[in-house]
């Protein structure tokens, strides 16, 4: 754990600690003041290395982090915090970026839960398609820019209701030429909402399938009240995850399909896109905004999506009958 900067720190000459945000075993992060912006107020993110890395490692991190804080200056969508800044001083990397006030999710889900109460589906669904919008973009990068932390405490919920996914702390750029692309920081995110390859299993190799995972996790968490089991319980104990519905009997079916679907061990099992997970995620979302009354509608298509292939058995058996009885010959009298 790093020792946190005491208020009134000052760094580039610039930038005035207010108070310590949020520590972590690889960094901070800080509410500062820009000296030359008055009345700026900035989140100042704080990269530290473990004290075991090589200096040619920590020069090649801190090569990639200046590269990378580059490019993440370059991002610009309304549930992304809008990076200004970077530098090093003190052996340190820091990120200059948006403060986001209001709360996190997390802090949101316990104030419910405190009151014995669950999220209501259709809020939780909305704050999700806000996610999906911010990772889509990321993901659509040039090269893909992969979060690698997305859990309830990292998204905030801004007075207007806006979300915002914050702490870029994991950030990694996906190189398809490299299976093993080194990451910002070496870690391996929240064990909670990290997937199995996330944690070096198999090949070892994040993608964007590796959000999807993490998404669907903090759904899990946020409509049922519970942290799910790390992967690497779940890949050793394949039923140990509860189903949404058995912890929360008011969740839709539609809605369990698409975070178990996202939280699937194997990412070829995932949805493989941020892109085909939202096409889900809106109809669960339109559904859930009537599902009180348990339409028929809502009902069906749940059913055609959580038994997809009896369904088109069933379909293939009706369109044979129709063609064997427009097909039979008509009695000639």
């Amino acid at each position: 754990m790093i020792t946190a900067l005491p208020a009134m720190t000052v760094l580039k000459d610039r930038y005035r600690v207010v108070k310590l945000i949020g520590l972590g075993g690889m960094g901070a992060v800080y509410l500062t003041e820009d000296l030359h912006l008055k009345d700026e107020q900035f989140a100042l993110k704080e990269v530290d290395y473990p004290p075991d890395t090589d200096s040619d490692m920590q020069q090649q991190l801190r090569e990639q982090f200046h590269r990378e804080a580059l490019a993440l200056a370059s991002l610009d969508h309304p549930n992304l915090p809008k990076v200004f800044d970077y530098f090093t001083e003190n052996g340190r990397d820091y990120l200059v970026m948006d403060y986001v006030a209001g709360p996190n999710l997390k802090e949101v889900l316990d104030q419910a839960r405190t009151g014995g109460e669950n999220l209501p589906e259709s809020q939780v669904l909305e704050w999700a398609e806000q996610i999906c919008g911010a990772l889509a973009y990321l993901h659509d990068q040039d090269p893909p820019v992969i979060h690698r932390d997305v859990k309830p405490a990292n998204v905030k919920l801004m007075p207007n209701k806006v979300i915002k996914l914050v702490d870029f702390g994991l950030v990694k750029f996906f190189d398809a030429s490299d299976p093993r692309t080194m990451t910002l920081v070496h870690a391996i995110g929240t064990p909670t909402y990290a997937p199995l390859e996330q944690y070096g299993a198999g090949t070892g190799r994040t993608d964007i399938r590796s959000d999807i995972y993490s998404f669907g996790a903090t759904l899990y968490h946020l409509l049922t009240g519970r942290a799910p089991i790390n992967a690497q319980e779940r890949f050793l104990e394949p039923e140990s995850l509860p189903s949404l519905r058995a912890l929360n009997p008011r969740i839709s079916s539609l809605t369990e399909y698409l975070v178990l679907k996202s939280m699937a061990i194997r990412p070829d099992d995932r949805y493989q896109t941020v892109h085909e997970l939202r096409r889900d995620l809106t109809m669960a979302r339109n559904l859930s905004l009537g599902t009180r009354t348990r339409s028929g509608l809502a009902l069906v298509w749940s059913s055609l999506l959580l038994h997809r292939w009896l369904s088109l058995g069933v379909l293939v058996l009706m369109i044979v009958v129709l063609l064997l009885t427009l097909l039979q010959p008509q009695p000639v009298f």
